[in-house]
C-alpha cells in the first residue's frame, strides 16, 4: 500500500522488548511490537490501520509460493502513518536477528493524515 506524501524508507527498526502481540504469535503470525525505534527516535504504535502479507515464489522452479513477509500500516501516538514489517525469514548472508523493517512514514502533519484519528 503506498500513500502519496510517504517517504520510502526501508530500513531496520529496533523493536521493543517484551511488547509483542502473543497472541498473534501463538498463530504463527509475527506479533507486531507496541513500539520500536529507529534512528534515534522511538515509535509507540496507537492503532492499526491494516495488514497484508507478501509472498514470492520458489527460487526452484517447482511453482510452490513461500509467505515471505508480513506488513502493517500503523498510526503512531505522534500522528505519523507507518509501513513496517517482519521478514519469516532472513536470507543468507544478512543478520540474522534483524527481522523488523520500517518500510514508509509518513509524517503526521501531512494533507493525507489530516483529521485521522489513532
Amino acid at each position: 500500500m503506498h500513500m502519496s506524501n510517504s517517504e520510502f524508507v526501508s530500513e531496520a527498526i529496533k523493536p521493543d522488548r517484551l511488547s509483542f502481540d502473543a497472541a498473534a504469535m501463538a498463530a504463527g503470525v509475527p506479533g507486531l511490537p507496541t513500539g520500536f525505534t529507529w534512528r534515534d527516535r522511538h515509535f509507540e504504535i496507537a492503532a492499526i490501520l491494516s495488514s497484508w502479507k507478501e509472498s514470492e515464489g520458489c527460487s526452484h522452479g517447482s511453482g510452490e509460493r513461500y509467505l515471505r513477509k508480513h506488513f502493517w500500516q500503523v498510526k503512531t501516538r505522534s500522528g505519523e502513518t507507518l509501513t513496517v514489517y517482519a521478514v519469516r525469514r532472513v536470507k543468507r548472508g544478512e543478520d540474522p536477528k534483524q527481522r523488523w523493517w520500517l518500510y514508509t512514514i509518513e509524517p503526521a502533519d501531512s494533507p493525507a493524515t489530516m483529521g485521522a484519528t489513532a
